[in-house]
């Protein structure tokens, strides 16, 4: 599955994240496409997709995300990432964070993400983000 076709996918899906501009991560979703972190309350559909995104993007407003890998796993798509950014956002700590992560993608036949579920170490990010 990592084909061309799947690699440029990614390669955009990436350069969304990078945006700053939230609908464009939720594009890459189908209309009722699911987006779950770290096995919290899934994001169900483009609109809560976008709001997700514009957190993440909201709180890092410098943020950078790469694509380190992509394979096949279990009969889903995985797409490894690292992002990198400094959470001078409302409220934000001013201190510069890089972890990385994975999103578990069930492709949609339309080409689309129908479901992703994504995790990185949150114990790090808090490290990092507070400085504990």
């Amino acid at each position: 599955m990592t084909s061309h076709p799947l690699q440029h996918f990614a390669e955009r899906y990436t350069a969304a994240w990078c945006s700053q501009q939230p609908s464009q991560v939720a594009e890459f979703f189908a209309p009722d496409g699911v987006l779950t972190i770290n096995g919290g309350t899934p994001s169900i559909g483009r609109d809560a997709i976008t709001a997700s995104a514009a957190a993440f993007m909201t709180a890092f407003p410098d943020l950078v995300v790469l694509l380190d890998a992509l394979h096949d796993h279990d009969g889903r798509v995985c797409y490894d990432w690292t992002l990198i950014g400094t959470n001078t956002g409302p409220g934000g700590t001013g201190r510069a964070v890089r972890i990385t992560g994975r999103e578990a993608w069930r492709m949609h036949a339309q080409g689309t993400i129908a479901d992703s579920v994504g995790s990185f170490d949150v114990a790090e990010y808090e490290r990092q983000l507070h400085g504990r």
